[in-house]
């Protein structure tokens, strides 16, 4: 093979993301089975073309929005092989929780009736090792990446109660912790989850492996 040359790759089929009327449990599915594409490295890359985008122009229908950590290796559309349209995204550093990230997510859920929440961390969070490091030390890092460690800060501490010590033992419960945070703060999104509308499903991502794996679930994932 020549520099200039590619491997020859077998064509992955073509891949239809259903696009409105989906339960939680089917808009998991959606998501786990892009994920999978992802992992074997057999991604179709779904609605990426000039027909989608200007389908797109009549509005969006997403199948789950996804919260996710603003890191920029944790890309949503790519990690669960999707494309335009299909996903409705907020991120912040650690996927910490603010009026704006509440106020997103409620747009999704109550005005673009989606069915499924995904807190989306991942291993070795730059927040969260910081948050850790600023818990050990006892000091507080400077200018505005202050008030992203004071928001992660009860998730370090709820996990020193149970005994944790490494940095990815403290992301996996930060996600949890966020997910119990996202219901307690927001009356609408637990009233979509009590309904059965929506779920929420917590993630954490392996950038080595590429995998999402599950941790905390509020609502109805039964297919």
């Amino acid at each position: 093979m020549t520099p200039h040359t590619r491997p020859e790759t077998t064509p992955t089929p073509d891949v239809v993301v259903p696009t409105s009327g989906l339960t939680p449990a089917e808009a998991w599915e959606v998501l786990a089975e892009g994920n999978r594409r992802f992992v074997a490295g057999e991604p179709s890359h779904p609605n990426q073309n000039a027909e989608r985008r200007s389908d797109l122009t009549a509005g969006q229908a997403p199948v789950a929005v996804i919260f996710g950590c603003a890191d920029s290796r944790l890309a949503a559309e790519i990690i669960f092989d999707l494309g335009l349209g299909d996903v409705f995204v907020v991120r912040t550093a650690g996927h910490v929780i603010d009026d704006a990230v509440l106020g997103s997510i409620e747009y999704g859920v109550d005005v673009l009736e989606i069915p499924l929440v995904i807190v989306l961390g991942h291993n070795s969070c730059g927040a969260v090792t910081a948050t850790v490091e600023s818990y050990i030390s006892g000091t507080m890092p400077r200018g505005f990446v202050r008030p992203l460690v004071e928001r992660i800060i009860p998730s370090v501490l709820a996990g020193r109660r149970r005994g944790l010590e490494e940095v990815d033992e403290f992301v996996a419960e930060h996600v949890d912790q966020t997910c119990d945070h996202l219901l307690e703060t927001s009356q609408s999104v637990r009233a979509a989850v009590e309904s059965g509308r929506t779920a929420v499903v917590g993630l954490t991502y392996s950038l080595s492996e590429g995998t999402a794996r599950p941790g905390r679930v509020h609502g109805d994932l039964a297919v």
